[in-house]
């Protein structure tokens, strides 16, 4: 009605359009207030069992909601934690920069030479920072990348996950686990942390929280390899060397 071949003023076609949406609802009142509700059945017995049908329906949908705000909650903590962590790590880099720049200053050197020394530790500096911020997106990519194909286990989830276009799949089985079972990017982290911190010993142990398909997938495609004498223990591929 409003691209008629009259044009309204702005107030005019906005004053209209109100009218026009009065009406709608005018008339969706009317039919409503026309209606009679169907009485399903008056006896107490089937009201009861309709009743109870309808409020575990929504048990299980809030169940299902509180299950999805926990394993968001949980993946938010343990975002935080890295973030904390590449925190921690970025001020006792830049405390350990400050140092040398500080030893560099109090040396007595010539002009040319202090002025040398001063671009190479900006240029250390520099390289230090972009190494951090390119791990940071590696962890973030290798973490965004799991939680996407090998998500948290849950009890009593039947998980089915096939690997290398289809080469692997497996199944947990429908007993409840004893223990939580870790995520395979916590596995993977304690891996990495374990060769960076102590590359002497980089083995970690298996208990049973560690789901044994997991344990399976990374000694498979070569991602971690078991102690020669240990098999209860495990290390990363030493991709470095």
């Amino acid at each position: 009605m409003l691209l008629g071949t009259e044009t309204l003023l702005p107030s005019d076609a906005k004053l209209s359009l109100l009218m026009l949406r009065w009406k709608a609802l005018t008339v969706d009142f009317r039919q409503w207030q026309a209606r009679n509700p169907e009485v399903i059945s008056t006896n107490p017995d089937v009201l009861l069992e309709l009743g109870k049908k309808e409020l575990q329906k929504v048990k299980n949908d809030l169940e299902m909601v509180l299950s999805t705000v926990q394993s968001k909650n949980k993946q938010l903590e343990e975002d935080l934690k890295r973030e904390q962590q590449w925190n921690e790590e970025q001020k006792q880099m830049l405390e350990t920069l400050n140092k040398m720049e500080e030893e560099a200053n109090t040396e007595v050197e010539h002009p040319s030479t202090k002025s040398l020394k001063t671009r190479e530790l900006n240029g250390l500096k520099n390289k230090v920072l972009k190494l951090q911020t390119y791990k940071k997106e590696l962890w973030s990519a290798l973490a965004e990348f799991l939680d996407k194909h090998f998500p948290p286990l849950e009890e009593g989830e039947n998980i089915k996950k096939s690997l290398a276009g289809g080469c692997l799949s497996f199944q947990n089985s429908s007993a409840e686990p004893a223990v939580e079972l870790i995520a395979l990017k916590d596995i993977l982290e304690m891996l990495i942390n374990k060769s960076m911190t102590t590359p002497h010993e980089p083995y970690i142990t298996i208990n049973e929280s560690f789901w044994p398909s997991y344990i399976e997938l990374l000694l498979r495609y070569g991602v971690a390899l078991r102690h020669p004498e240990d098999p209860n223990r495990m290390r990363l591929q030493a991709y470095h060397k």
